[in-house]
């Protein structure tokens, strides 16, 4: 090469990386960080000054979901920061901008909901964005909404951009099948891979054996178009996984949706999904077989959407345990070396881990006999897959010595349901007796997902421990059963298409206090490479749970959301019935600091630099499901000036 040519091409790679680096989303500007590690290498607050945070601003949004005749609130946004702004939507499917150093509004986009239909979900967890060349909306913000739409939206003034779709706006709900209006959504933000936007899906359970599929598609971040769609229910025989579904059944079932955030390896061009559990959730007669990529860890051809591996953690799932949480892309280091990881934490309370390239697991799973169904017509699998790292959450049967009450006629009421309802551990199927799922339909741990401090080799998940009551209700004798009031604050669903209808609860006492001993929730840290946990607490006490009479024992406080670790060593997190945050310290799990708030924290936390300051902003809403006070609120703590 000559020298002028070796100086044009030091020049010109030069530019492009200052290009990339431009163009390249930082980890803060996506779900969960790069990888979904829900890590930041900002590392001004430490365990030292933790003691002297406080609040920067607050911002409220002004959407509390009100006008909405069937729709409940929650707002589980997780910001994402630009350009000196932050990003969060709202339960309304609101898009704002708002001054990172300041909490002024910017913008708002009002993706104008109808408010007069039912939904089956409330959350928004956040939006995306692209920086790419167009000649209009060069900087995009896409905010995926419950009516199943994806909008794009011009990052510095929140209008529409004109060249995506129709008017800014994809319409997601064609070709999936027939969709029941408000059922079919998307409640995570979709993942951007250079340019193209993954999208995946959220469907109302329960309500028929055959629903909407849970179609991820590819679209091109400029037009919209479609480049590509992989549907996790397989219809072609030419896939083996097809004939994991019996009978054809592949063809007449639905879901099986990628309703968690997605994650992005742009250098291995892959596309790593948890898929949910196919329809309905927890009767699978119509449906028999395996099941595969149902309730699986997938891999995906990011220019293809061809499956590239898939490992199942659920086979022929009848618990409604989906795969909840992001995969998590980081480095294990085993035997010495360091190897590229994909991992999940499960609502069984299993951590999964996978060589990013090939599927292999780098955790052994081994496949261990489960109690068999009793109830006609159902044929569960003998075995499920489990993982050789140790449980992150009970998942053993629960007796009469496992129950808890503060008198004795409320854990006596306790007691009753374990005498009568079925128990035999983890992947106890449902029954016409009723079930005890331990853990629950909730997990487990859930969409909160796993955060890595991947230097230190330490993971951190919130974990959930209150069991769940399903019982299956023969269809014949359903509505006089019903009409009874016998299943008076229980869901029941219809599940269309089968023998039975379902109900479920969680397993609450008289008294409204979970019927099995503390803690109800947890934090719980993980060292990756020696596989083994390193320390647990409860998180959170039921001062906001229990009436004022109880005493505020830190008994742990049930919630949604997901940790926050920082470089510095801290734990950031909410994610309980408490109103409150709080900080830990990553080596010891010891509590650092804890603010009030005015309601709860269902959301997962997030740390941007800006002006030299760092900073920790969380959404601050509530959630009507758990009877809490709505909260519009967003959250920003730093050290003081």
């Amino acid at each position: 090469m000559r020298r002028d040519d070796w100086i044009s091409c030091s020049l010109l790679l030069v530019v492009l990386s200052g290009y990339i680096v431009a163009h390249s989303a930082t980890a803060a500007e996506s779900y969960g960080g790069q990888g979904g590690t829900q890590f930041t290498e900002l590392n001004q607050i430490t365990r030292q000054n933790a003691d002297q945070i406080e609040v920067a601003w607050t911002f409220r949004t002004g959407d509390l979901t009100e006008g909405f005749t069937r729709k409940r609130h929650s707002m589980q946004t997780h910001p994402i920061y630009w350009d000196g702004k932050l990003y969060v939507s709202t339960s309304s499917n609101w898009a704002l901008a708002i001054d990172a150093a300041t909490g002024e509004e910017i913008w708002r986009f009002d993706a104008q909901l109808p408010k007069d239909i039912g939904y089956s979900e409330s959350a928004s967890r956040g939006l995306s964005i692209w920086h790419g060349e167009s000649s209009d909306c060069p900087d995009r913000v896409f905010l995926g909404t419950l009516v199943g739409e994806v909008i794009a939206l011009d990052a510095q003034t929140g209008e529409p951009c004109a060249d995506f779709g129709l008017a800014g706006r994809v319409n997601m709900t064609e070709g999936v099948g027939e969709v029941s209006y408000g059922d079919y959504g998307i409640t995570s933000p979709p993942a951007v891979l250079g340019d193209q936007l993954i999208v995946g899906s959220a469907i109302g359970d329960n309500r028929a054996a055959q629903l909407e599929r849970g179609i991820v598609r590819s679209l091109d971040v400029r037009s919209g178009e479609i480049n590509w769609l992989w549907d996790p229910i397989p219809s072609d025989p030419s896939d083996q996984a097809f004939f994991s579904w019996e009978e054809g059944s592949a063809r007449r079932t639905g879901a099986a949706n990628v309703w968690p955030p997605i994650s992005v390896d742009a250098e291995r061009n892959l596309v790593y999904l948890s898929t949910g559990s196919p329809s309905p959730d927890f009767y699978g007669g119509e449906r028999l077989g395996d099941n595969n990529y149902a309730n699986s860890l997938v891999a995906l051809n990011g220019t293809t959407g061809a499956v590239v591996w898939h490992q199942q953690l659920v086979h022929h799932d009848l618990w409604d345990y989906d795969i909840p949480s992001q995969p998590t892309l980081t480095e294990v280091a085993l035997n010495g070396e360091r190897q590229a990881a994909v991992m999940v934490v499960t609502k069984t309370g299993m951590l999964f881990a996978f060589d990013r390239d090939t599927g292999s697991p780098l955790y052994e799973v081994s496949e261990r006999p489960v109690p068999e169904s009793d109830v006609a017509g159902e044929r569960n699998s003998p075995t499920q897959p489990f993982s050789a790292f140790p449980p992150l959450a009970s998942q053993g049967a629960v007796t009469s010595d496992d129950t808890f009450g503060l008198t004795w006629f409320d854990k006596r009421s306790c007691n009753r349901i374990v005498r009568e309802f079925r128990s035999e551990g983890l992947f106890t199927p449902p029954s016409l007796r009723g079930t005890i799922l331990n853990p629950s339909y909730g997990g487990g741990a859930n969409w909160g997902g796993l955060a890595v401090d991947t230097d230190r080799q330490i993971g951190i998940v919130r974990v959930n421990q209150i069991p769940a009551l399903v019982q299956l209700i023969p269809r014949d004798n359903a509505e006089s059963i019903i009409e009874n009031g016998d299943y008076g604050d229980w869901e029941i669903a219809r599940q269309s298409g089968t023998p039975y209808l379902m109900a479920r609860r969680i397993f609450l006492s008289s008294l409204g206090l979970p019927c099995t001993k503390p803690p109800w929730n947890k934090l719980v840290a993980v060292d990756l490479s020696a596989q083994e946990i390193l320390w647990e607490v409860p998180l959170g006490t039921i001062r906001d749970l229990a009436p004022a009479i109880v005493p505020n024992f830190e008994w742990g406080a049930p919630g949604l959301g997901g940790p926050l670790v920082t470089a510095s060593g801290l734990i950031v997190i909410g994610a309980t019935t408490e109103y409150a945050l709080r900080l830990f310290d990553i080596a010891t799990g010891e509590e650092l600091r804890k603010f009030d708030l005015p309601t709860a924290a269902m959301a997962t936390p997030m740390s941007y630099e800006l002006n030299g300051k760092q900073y920790i902003a969380v959404a601050v809403g509530g959630h009507d499901n758990l009877d809490m006070p709505r909260g519009d609120y967003v959250y920003a703590f730093a050290l003081p000036e």
